[in-house]
């Protein structure tokens, strides 16, 4: 092979995982069987890449930042998207009415599509 040639294709490996873009969160499911306690699924979409580039978490933030609970993803979702995870037993402050769900990945941390959620 030319050195050219591996160059090009070097490129587009490194392009190829670098582009494979955010995490995105792209439904929410959340039930309460009360006591400020909820269960949730959430779906996430994001074009895994193996163990170098994959969506590695899902989190669920109050108003102020703080993390009320986070999904580790244990391994990447290659030929499962979007998938869907659950996550049940989070205590969410009464004094909270909305949360957000965000989803990280192992290259671009955060920054893909979230969802806004009213719990009561």
């Amino acid at each position: 092979m030319r050195y050219p040639t591996l160059c090009a294709l070097l490129i587009l490996c490194f392009v190829g995982s670098v582009f494979g873009g955010e995490a995105d969160v792209v439904a929410v499911e959340v039930k309460s069987p009360g006591n400020q306690t909820y269960s949730f699924n959430v779906t996430v979409s994001h074009v895994d890449q193996g163990w170098d580039h994959y969506a590695d978490r899902w989190e669920i933030i109050a108003p102020n930042g703080e993390i009320l609970a986070r999904r580790v993803l244990a391994h990447p979702h290659t030929n499962e998207q979007p998938f869907t995870r659950s996550l049940s037993g989070v205590k969410i402050p009464v004094d909270i009415h909305q949360i957000t769900v965000r989803a990280h990945d192992s290259v671009h941390a955060y920054g893909g599509t979230t969802k806004r959620i009213v719990v009561d």
